[in-house]
């Protein structure tokens, strides 16, 4: 095998980022847009300085709010949940999309976290901001530690459809985190906020402000 050198690629960019960019639109079309949040369109595009065009499926998305409420004893607050499209009832964390308006992202995990697991807490840390299928959809998932976990009832909240379904339940986060590397528990926010927290307390930073 040659050295990596002599691999085809250029140099990383500086800095190492992601950046914003936009293509020429040259038409856009609704395929499906109804009340809800959610709606599909199909763009027309170019490359910039270059006349062919092409079609591109954009899904639109508010994007959404993922919590790993992490208690004293390092145990995870879980739900199993059914999602009807990928056909599997998931271990996953609480969360919610971000459907009121422009309520900033960490009021929006706040609220999800109490309504869904009946829970507060009162250190909260953003994880990771992930894009989960960019080529698909503008959707952006803000992930957030939460600590300091208290009782907080959800009031007159009222659980509907496959939420009504949920159960929760608490899981020590090595035996999360073992699961996510064997393979046996794959919903992709999940398997992000454990493993980025494994880093971090490998690092030692988690308490760091």
């Amino acid at each position: 095998m040659p050295p990596s050198g002599d691999l085809p690629g250029d140099p990383a960019p500086e800095p190492l980022a992601d950046r914003p960019m936009s293509w020429p639109v040259v038409s856009s079309t609704d395929l499906h847009r109804d009340e809800w949040v959610v709606a599909l369109r199909e763009d027309v595009i170019t490359r910039p300085g270059h006349p062919e065009e092409f079609g591109r499926l954009s899904l639109e998305h508010p994007g959404a709010v993922i919590v790993l409420a992490v208690d004293e004893e390092e145990r995870v607050m879980c739900l199993r949940q059914y999602r009807h499209t990928s056909g599997h009832e998931f271990v996953e964390l609480p969360a919610g999309l971000r459907d009121a308006g422009d309520e900033p992202p960490v009021e929006t995990a706040k609220r999800e976290l109490q309504e869904e697991v009946e829970l507060e807490a009162s250190d909260w840390r953003l994880l990771l901001s992930t894009f989960p299928s960019a080529g698909i959809t503008d959707e952006v998932h803000e992930i957030f530690l939460a600590r300091g976990l208290t009782h907080a009832p959800r009031g007159d909240f009222a659980m509907e459809h496959e939420e009504a379904e949920m159960v929760r339940f608490w899981v020590p986060m090595t035996d999360l985190l073992e699961a996510v590397l064997d393979g046996r528990v794959r919903q992709g926010p999940l398997a992000q906020a454990v493993l980025a927290y494994a880093v971090l307390k490998q690092r030692g930073t988690l308490d760091a402000r």
